[in-house]
Formats: structure tokens, sequence, C-alpha cells
């Protein structure tokens, strides 16, 4: 048997909520529900041990993982019951790049990782990244800030033989993979787009975040959807809208028109409502193992499998 990969996380919200009710539901149940791929580079879905967590909020700092992942402002639904203890006590993140000896040193042991704070700190990001590069450990950024897109940063993990895989996800099934889908259908059809939009709206605290502070995660978008500047320039993000009611759902509208044979219009319209924390949990636990494969392979710098679950991978636009 694999010995189970070891990662610490940043963030205690919805995502890391979902992500560790969800191993606990698969560890109990042995259910494939939901799973792309059950066993990644030898790991199972099980195979995941969290060894450290950090958080901002001081309500979790100082508390078992397993009540912090439960604690309000997080909204994701309970997936049976609630999770035992975990062993983990939630400890305070950093404020700035002078704290960064201080994780590097919480971070013995861990050999993953998985950067799960809000986007928009891009400054937070690579941080804690170099405090990964100084712990020996594998970064996993899930945030829209550019961090494996930096250049500098992927040459130094590189040489130091560990993996970085960002940057943003591509959720196992959100609105930016229906939105590309749709898009290149037109384009294998022969059709011509004259113009496309997407609009979200959510509840839960990431996207209130987002809300005010979204400029990287609408370039973000815009790299997932489009692959041509010519199709880019006719595709518009609308910012992303926070509303308190869809709790931890997030719902997405596309809109795209289009011309196809003797010009005769085609009109397309799509609601998407998905649970945004789940579709991201179920991209997160494919990165995880990738990373400490490839870490314990000895490979350094990017994951060339990652880049499918991501939205903007190195060599897309920052």
């Amino acid at each position: 048997m694999i010995d189970r990969a070891k990662v610490a996380v940043i963030g205690v919200g919805n995502g890391v909520s979902a992500l560790l009710q969800g191993i606990a539901h698969y560890r109990a149940t042995g259910s494939t529900v939901g799973i792309g791929r059950p066993v990644l580079d030898g790991f199972g879905v099980g195979d995941i041990d969290i060894v450290a967590a950090f958080a901002m909020s001081a309500a979790k700092v100082g508390t078992d993982l397993a009540e912090a992942i439960l604690m309000p402002p997080n909204n994701y639904p309970r997936v049976g019951t609630d999770p035992p203890p975990t062993g983990v006590t939630v400890q305070k993140g950093l404020s700035d790049a002078s704290e960064t000896d201080r994780v590097a040193a919480a971070l013995a042991g861990a050999e993953v990782l998985l950067y799960a704070a809000p986007s928009g700190r891009p400054d937070v990001a690579r941080a804690y990244a170099e405090a990964a590069l100084r712990a020996g450990a594998a970064f996993v950024n899930t945030t829209s800030d550019a961090v494996a897109r930096d250049p500098e940063l992927m040459a130094r993990f590189e040489a130091a033989g560990l993996p970085l895989l960002g940057d943003d996800l591509s959720a196992q099934l959100g609105a930016s993979i229906v939105h590309r889908a749709l898009l290149r259908l037109l384009e294998e059809r022969g059709l011509t787009l004259d113009g496309s939009y997407q609009i979200t709206v959510g509840g839960t605290e990431d996207i209130r975040n987002l809300a005010g502070n979204g400029e990287s995660k609408t370039r973000s978008k815009l790299n997932a959807v489009t692959s041509e500047r010519s199709t880019a320039e006719r595709v518009e993000m609308a910012p992303i809208g926070y509303l308190a009611q869809l709790g931890s759902q997030k719902a997405a509208y596309l809109n795209i028109e289009a011309r196809g044979w003797a010009e005769a219009p085609v009109s397309l319209d799509v609601k998407l409502k998905v649970h945004d924390a789940s579709g991201g949990a179920g991209v997160v636990i494919d990165l995880l193992r990738m990373a400490a494969g490839a870490l314990r392979a000895g490979r350094g710098g990017h994951v060339e499998a990652a880049a499918p679950l991501l939205k903007s991978p190195p060599g897309t636009a920052g």
C-alpha cells in the first residue's frame, strides 16, 4: 500500500471543507460516484492526509481542522455525519512576507502545500510559495493570482526538484469549461461567432471577495474560455456578483450569438447551477495526487498533465 500524501492547506473555507468531507466520505463508503480517476499516480482519493492548516480567521485559529471547516461563514453542506477530529490544529496564516520562515518551519513533514485562500492577494500567494520552497514542498495554487505563471518562481521550483501547479482551478463542470466547449463546437461546425457573454453569481465568501476584487479572476476566466485573440475580443465576462441567498451554490448564465449558413442567426442561452466547492474539490484531489507523485519521482516545476485542470496554466496571460 502506498504511503498517503502529506498535505498542508492554506485557507479553511468552503473548498477545504468540501475536500476533507469528500475524502472522509469516499474512505467510509468506497464509492466512486463523481470521481474521474479513482487511482492517480498510485494514490487513491482517500490517500491524502492533512498534516497542517493555516487560516486568518481568529475563530478558526486554535481549533481542530474538522471543527474549523464547519464554522461560519463556511456554508458548504455537511456530507453525512460530521467528520471526526483530525488532530490538526489550525494555525495563524501569514500576514506578509516577513512571516515566511515561521510558516516554512510549520510545514515540516508536508509534501504538498495547497493554497486555497481567496484570490486577489498575489503578494501573499507568492510568500506561501516561498515558504513551500524553503520547506521542500510542492505547491498547488487554486487561485487566479499569478504564481505558476511567474517564470522566475517556476524556474526556482524546477531547480529545487519541487512541483509547482497552478494557476486557478477549472472545476469539474463549471461555467468556463462549458462555455469553452460550446465555443469550440461552433468553430468545429463552421459557425461564425458574433458575440458571447458570461455572468456568474454565488453566495460563498470567495464569491463575496471576488465581487469586489475580481480583476485577476476575470482575466483567468477569459484564459479558460478562449484560446484565440479573435475569439477573446468577442467574449465578455461580467464582474462576479455576490448573492447571499445562493449559499454554497454558484449560478452562471451564458449567451452565444452566432451566424450559420447564409448568415442565418443562431442564439444559445445556458444556465448552470452547481455547488462551487464540490466542483473545485473534484479537481483539487487530482492536482494534489499529481503534485505528490511528481515530488516523489523528483520531477520539479510544471506538471503538464495538470494543465487541463487549470484556467491559467503557465504560458497563459497574466
